[in-house]
Parts: C-alpha cells; sequence; structure tokens
C-alpha cells in the first residue's frame, strides 16, 4: 500500500482538499443527471459508488477525525446505501499509512527518542492504520508489544474537521437549530478525548480490571513507561480480526460462546461500571486461537450519567412502553419530546418512538436472544427504510434525544451488528452474575 510523507495540518490545506473532493461529487452529480436524461428510469447505484470512493480518497489523505466519523458512519449499515457502509468501512482496515521517515520524526517528537532507543526491535512498517493512529510491531526485553502512534495534527485539528463536516451531517440527518451543537460538542469531546493515550491507558487499566471477572475475554497489558500523550505501547495480542473471522466456516456453539461473552462484557460495563466502551466495531476485537475474544482499544469510553441511564433502561421494559402515562414521561426526561412541540409533532414522534424501542429493546425482554435470527434484522432493516423515505421526518426538526444517545445508540447498534455477525443466541441476564 502506498504510504504518507507528510500530512496536511492546517486548516486552510485540510479545507482546500476538501474542498477539491466536493467539486469532483458535483461533477458525479452532473455526469448521473446528463445519464438519467437518456435513461430516466436510471437508478442511483453508480452515482453512489462514485460519490463514496472520492469522499473516502479525499478523507483517508486527512485522517483524523473527519475520516473517524466516515468510520462511525459505516456502522449505521440501514442508514446509508451500501456503497458508503462498504466504502467507509474500510477506515477501520484500510488506510495508507505514515512514511518509514515519518514515522521515527513524530516517535522522536513524541517521546523524546527514536523508536530503536526505546525498543529491542521495532517494525517501521505498520500493521495496522486507522483514521487516528496507526500501530507497529515491537520486542523490548522478550515481550512481543503493539506501539500505537499518533498521526500528526490529529489532535489540534479535531474542532475545524468537524465544522466542515457539520454543514454535510445536518443535511443527512435532518438537523435544524441551534439545538444541534450540542450532539457536534458531544462528538467533538469525544473525539478530543480519543486522542489523549494518557487518558486511554488510565481508562484501559480500570476497565479490563473490572471485567477481568468475565470469562472468554482477555485484553492486552498497557505499558505506561513506554507510553506518552500521543503514543500508547501494550502487549501484542494474536488472533483474527472479528469481522474477517466472521466471514469463516464457524460452529454455532463457537458463535454463541464468542457472543455471550461480548455481551456480558457490554452489559457489565454499562450496568456495572455506568461507562462502555463506545466503539463497538470488528477492528476493536480479536478472536484468538483458543476461541476466546479480545478487545484491543479502549480510546472511547462514554460515561453514563444517572439522569440518562436511568429512564433510559426504564424506557427498555415492555411494560413502560405499552403504559402510555409513563413512556410519555420518560420521552420528556430522555429530550425526545419537548415543551415546544405542536400536536403533530408529540403525536408523530411518540408513535415513532415506541415503534424503534418495542423493536429495539425487545433483546432486553426476552431470557435468550437469538441475534442471528433474520427476521429481527429484517424488521430493523424495513423500519430504517421506511423511517428514511418518510417525508413528513424531513418537514420536521430531527433533533430528538440526550446528547448522550449519541454514543449510546452507536454502542447498542454496533454490538448489536457484531452479535448478528456471530449469529449468536446469548443468555440475556448472564452478566448480573459477575456484577457482585
Amino acid at each position: 500500500m502506498k504510504t504518507l510523507d507528510r500530512i496536511p495540518t492546517g486548516k486552510i490545506e485540510r479545507a482546500s482538499k476538501l474542498v477539491k473532493t466536493g467539486v469532483k461529487i458535483g461533477g458525479n452529480y452532473a455526469k448521473y443527471y446528463g445519464k438519467k436524461l437518456v435513461n430516466p428510469d436510471l437508478g442511483k447505484d453508480e452515482l453512489n459508488e462514485d460519490n463514496a470512493s472520492d469522499i473516502y480518497d479525499g478523507l483517508k489523505s486527512l485522517k483524523g477525525s473527519a475520516l473517524k466519523v466516515a468510520q462511525m458512519l459505516s456502522m449505521e449499515k440501514n442508514l446509508l446505501p451500501n456503497a458508503y457502509v462498504e466504502k467507509f468501512s474500510l477506515s477501520q482496515f484500510s488506510v495508507p499509512p505514515l512514511s518509514a521517515p515519518l514515522v521515527r520524526k513524530t516517535f522522536k517528537k513524541y517521546l523524546g527518542k527514536y523508536p530503536e532507543e526505546v525498543f529491542d526491535t521495532f517494525e517501521q512498517d505498520s500493521v495496522n492504520a486507522a483514521s487516528i493512529g496507526q500501530v507497529h510491531k515491537a520486542t523490548k526485553d522478550g515481550r512481543n508489544l503493539a506501539v500505537k502512534i499518533q498521526y500528526p495534527g490529529v489532535a489540534d485539528s479535531i474542532g475545524s474537521d468537524l465544522a466542515i463536516v457539520k454543514p454535510i451531517a445536518i443535511r443527512m440527518f435532518n438537523l435544524q437549530g441551534k439545538d444541534s451543537d450540542k450532539y457536534f460538542k458531544e462528538v467533538e469531546n469525544k473525539l478530543v478525548e480519543e486522542t489523549d493515550y494518557l487518558l486511554e491507558l488510565q481508562q484501559s487499566k480500570e476497565i479490563t480490571e473490572a471485567c477481568s471477572v468475565i470469562p472468554n475475554i482477555e485484553f492486552p497489558k498497557y505499558y505506561k513507561d513506554l507510553s506518552s500523550e500521543r503514543i500508547i505501547t501494550m502487549d501484542w495480542m494474536k488472533g483474527l480480526h472479528l469481522g474477517e473471522f466472521s466471514k469463516t466456516d464457524f460452529s454455532k456453539e463457537k458463535g454463541d460462546k464468542l457472543g455471550q461473552a461480548l455481551w456480558d462484557f457490554y452489559m457489565f460495563q454499562i450496568h456495572g461500571l455506568r461507562k462502555v466502551h463506545a466503539d463497538p466495531h470488528p477492528g476493536n476485537f480479536l478472536v484468538s486461537d483458543n476461541d476466546t475474544l479480545i478487545a484491543i482499544d479502549f480510546g472511547c469510553i462514554k460515561e453514563i450519567p444517572d439522569e440518562f441511564y436511568i429512564p433510559y433502561f426504564e424506557l427498555a421494559e415492555k411494560n413502560n412502553i405499552n403504559n402510555e402515562k409513563v413512556f410519555t414521561e420518560k420521552l420528556y426526561e430522555l429530550e425526545i419530546l419537548t415543551l415546544t412541540d405542536s400536536k403533530k409533532e408529540l403525536d408523530f414522534f411518540t408513535e415513532l418512538f415506541k415503534e424503534l424501542l418495542t423493536l429495539f429493546t425487545s433483546p432486553f425482554n426476552e431470557d435468550t436472544f437469538d441475534f442471528g435470527d433474520d427476521g429481527f434484522w429484517s424488521k430493523i432493516a424495513n423500519l430504517s427504510e421506511r423511517y428514511s423515505k418518510d417525508e413528513q421526518i424531513r418537514k420536521m426538526n430531527g433533533n430528538r434525544g440526550s446528547k448522550h444517545f449519541l454514543y449510546m445508540n452507536r454502542t447498542f447498534f454496533g454490538l448489536y451488528n457484531l452479535l448478528h455477525d456471530l449469529k449468536a443466541t446469548v443468555e440475556v441476564n448472564n452478566f448480573k452474575r459477575y456484577l457482585d
């Protein structure tokens, strides 16, 4: 793969790169409408593929928060056209890495020494390059290590990158008015945290020690003396990425075992720690040779305050969803309904969220749940498609819900997708045995 000798770090240079991408997209639309004049029945598949490729190509050379947003969107399989999902999902595994000279220069800047002065061996070619940093293999004192190096300028460009991405997101998600700022601020704050590797070191130690009681899941050990604010060193964990594993011919028993470990890991964090690993994409999990799950990245941790946790999980109970008075009260507590809503908006969004929550919380109301059930996923896909085409939604304010929904919904949607890939049947309340 082609390597990068430099990354644009200035606001003007990064904005210019995105403007060029915008020009390419404009050309794609012009080509599409030209063809549509000749063939009125022409679909948008080719347009989506061209746009997805151009957007991804523009973002991957910038890296940083703009590419991270693409990675987040790739998890929304029922929200975007498939061409975008496939292309954006490459940001989890397939991004051009920094060149060897730039790696040495970056390492020296962040740790005060060159890699060869710190480690016994250090492989200059990265084994994985993602949106915010890339990973190199190293050894020291007989230990096999993974060294994650943050790309230059990523932390400093978060605000300006999101300012550029914001108009696109507002259009895509139908956000209106000043209230949308709370969602962008939540994303910005989380991205700032993800660039602080000392914070990740602290969070990793805290969560992995607490979750060590859960069987069939492993975690790397982190090394503070070999880390800094922009470099983090941990044990090298051997295994197959969960996304790759899910494409193999694994047994039902193995899928259930891994799925149960994954479910218990997330439920234990949410209900026991009131904070959660909020980046559940396949690149953050490995499957070991012993068929255990390995969690390898704790950069994105979402704390769950009581004022959100309590009504959020009260709405996961079937009886509360079916109790009109309680259901309405919780919708107000979670900022889904507001005092300024019209009667039409109140009726519409009450009905909408009742249907959504009845479906998405159905796993919590069973003793066991089969995430491999195609019927469950067909309902999700059909509901998503129906509402994505609903003209009434487009005319209403799309700002719905507390800012905490952003990462909690992302967590559950990502978790559900991983469990579906594993075709796992899980015991829903099994995690409770580990809480004490």
